[in-house]
């Protein structure tokens, strides 16, 4: 099974990329910006499980995608796991700092969806599954610093359920993962000090069962993934 997961060099898409390569079966593509930290998962696990694509999905380069992944004939599973979060005030928060959150978490899914649709198509009944956030769920509790972070979400939810019904026919199922709060990096960057319910691997643990098998049960859903309530 060929899958791609985006945001690999660290926190839960690191974690994904560890956990579906312990089946031998499972082909990997890990995408990030961050090689050097892709090549350290590539010594945790069978190096031939894994193929690294170092890619920007701020300055997305087709044709370096198209030429990486040409002995690649099919997507089976498309993860789209990377995203930015920067923990600041509306009034503080910049447009440029707007546009460089949304160019991450909703346009670089954009990007990359149309360039690999051709090779989705190819695998029939391909699985593509988008990480948000509960900040991105109408009526979540929200918080200070996060108006553009949850903004982004929510456009991915709300893509997710669009793409669901548009790709139908090819046979594509699309579905979303709202994440509560998860020890990454980046909520520690986010959050100083602030503990979180889970950890990186415990969630890792569920996106990788849920990307394998969780089309079978859904399609067009948003599902919340979170120890807390609202």
């Amino acid at each position: 099974m060929n899958i791609l997961v985006t945001g690999a060099s660290r926190g839960i898409g690191y974690d994904t990329v560890k956990t579906l390569a312990k089946d031998p079966a499972n082909k990997i593509i890990a995408l990030s910006r961050n090689e050097s930290s892709m090549k350290e998962l590539v010594k945790e696990v069978a190096p031939n499980t894994i193929q690294i694509l170092p890619l920007d999905l701020t300055n997305f380069d087709e044709v370096y995608l198209y030429s990486a992944l040409s002995e690649i004939d099919s997507i089976d599973i498309l993860v789209n796991n990377a995203g930015l979060l920067i923990n600041k005030s509306f009034e503080e928060l910049s447009i440029e700092e707007w546009k460089n959150i949304f160019d991450v978490n909703v346009f670089g899914i954009v990007h990359l969806i149309k360039a690999l649709l051709p090779k989705l198509k190819q695998q029939d009944g391909a699985h593509i599954l988008n990480i948000s956030s509960m900040g991105g769920v109408q009526g979540s509790s929200k918080f200070p610093g996060l108006s553009a972070y949850s903004a982004s979400k929510a456009a991915v939810i709300n893509m997710t359920e669009c793409l669901a019904e548009e790709l139908k026919e090819d046979n594509i199922k699309v579905n979303c993962l709202a994440l509560g709060a998860v020890q990454t990096e980046m909520l520690e960057e986010a959050f100083p000090g602030y503990k979180a319910p889970l950890s990186s691997q415990e969630m890792a643990n569920y996106i990788s069962w849920f990307a394998l098998n969780g089309h079978h049960f859904h399609n067009g859903k948003m599902i919340p993934v979170a120890v807390s309530t609202p």
